[in-house]
């Protein structure tokens, strides 16, 4: 066997090898020794690990500047991380969409799930949006545009770079095409009979969140004439998906009149533009009007952003997902239903279903929960790995 190419990065004694081995993708600094050596490696610098009786564990992505020190690569410790290894890693990611999904609309890379840690890339038919989240992405960023030309025959690759967990790697923001021509406009997504208008340049992450497609379908399944509110709506995800499914009408809320106008432009694509409502502003000042007018909905699903990104923040995120579930179980018709959700990966599903059970009794109302649903198949779970399970949604019967 050749010798590698890439220096030596080494566990500390203490630090648990069979993690690593048994599949875990990360190391944390406090678990690697850092020598003068280690620190000056520029981030996303490629190297083998080994653990502390110098066995080698695999090929990881190293960044200094960050609490993940090491992400695992690949388990040989030859490997050669280059355009065609990425190659292989797309077609793998491929392989399983093309699988699941008639149409190529979908997340393409869910990161570490798909062997490519800290990678997001979502696909719109011929365009691909990527998010590169971890400096070794960022530093082998033209291989991974041209090895994903090469296996997906898209046209056109667009940068997203922006969001917390970049800055968690000391990166910077910014958008950019990497080649071909962006769409003008926004791209409409049909997901569940609706139409999602996806702004893949200026719009939040990559334009569209498709983790939410078999939720979407649920509450459809619930929708049928009902009166329907969409809280922390975006481009209209619940919404729209409830008119397809034969609401009689739906009021989108949401903080950016951006998203509100793809919301009703996508509405109108429906042809259900005279069905669909929207209303701007703070979404729980929001909830707060709506019972001061003693508005009703058979179907209230809320859809916030990550109110616990970290286990610093989870007491405080937990207290603001029961303050949802307070606001909204009394809009909500006797008989009707209740969807709440969380993308934070921090609250595990039983402290997320326990502050929405606390908010809805505070409200003074009784419930059955009747689902419980995570994302869709194209954002495949690494149970190593919990942040990679990080959506729930829970529909109740109040």
């Amino acid at each position: 066997m050749q010798p590698s190419p890439y220096p030596l990065v080494r566990l500390k004694p203490k630090a648990d090898a069979r993690k690593i081995r048994h599949g875990s993708p990360w190391v944390f600094a406090s678990e690697v020794v850092t020598d003068r050596r280690t620190k000056k490696l520029a981030p996303g610098s490629l190297a083998v690990l080994q653990d502390s009786e110098r066995g080698e564990l695999g090929v990881v992505a190293v960044n200094p500047n960050s609490k993940i020190f090491c992400r695992m690569l690949d388990r040989d410790p030859g490997a050669v991380i280059d355009r065609a290894w990425l190659a292989a890693k797309l077609a793998r990611a491929l392989d399983l969409r093309a699988r699941l999904y008639d149409r190529p609309f979908y997340r393409l890379v869910h990161a570490e799930a798909d062997g490519l840690p800290g990678v997001v890339i979502d696909r719109f038919g011929d365009v691909a949006v990527i998010q590169p989240n971890a400096a070794w992405a960022e530093a082998l960023l033209p291989e991974l545009a041209e090895a994903l030309r090469d296996v997906t025959g898209v046209t056109c690759v667009i940068k997203n770079a922006s969001g917390r967990a970049r800055t968690l790697e000391g990166l910077d923001e910014g958008h950019e095409v990497l080649f071909g021509r962006a769409p003008e406009g926004a791209v409409p997504v049909e997901m569940n009979g609706a139409t999602y208008m996806a702004d893949l340049v200026g719009g939040q992450k990559t334009g569209l969140f498709f983790d939410q497609r078999d939720n979407h379908a649920f509450a459809a399944r619930l929708a049928a004439r009902a009166r329907v509110l969409d809280v922390f709506s975006h481009v209209g995800g619940f919404g729209l998906a409830a008119l397809a499914g034969g609401a009689a009408s739906a009021l989108a809320v949401d903080g950016s009149e951006a998203a509100l106008v793809l919301a009703r432009d996508g509405a109108a694509q429906m042809g259900q533009g005279a069905r669909f409502a929207t209303r701007k502003g703070d979404a729980f000042e929001v909830l707060e009007a709506l019972a001061r007018e003693e508005a009703t909905f058979d179907l209230v699903i809320c859809d916030p952003p990550a109110f616990a990104p970290s286990k610093q923040a989870l007491e405080a995120g937990l207290r603001a997902y029961e303050r949802v579930a307070r606001l909204a179980a009394p809009l909500v018709a006797d008989g009707g239903y209740l969807g709440l959700c969380s993308c934070s990966h921090a609250a595990d599903l039983a402290r997320f279903r326990g502050a929405c059970i606390r908010g809805i009794g505070r409200a003074g109302r009784a419930a059955q929960l009747i689902h419980t649903g995570f994302a869709g198949p194209d954002h495949p779970l690494l149970p190593q790995l919990a942040e990679s399970g990080y959506l729930k949604a829970l529909f109740f019967r109040l």
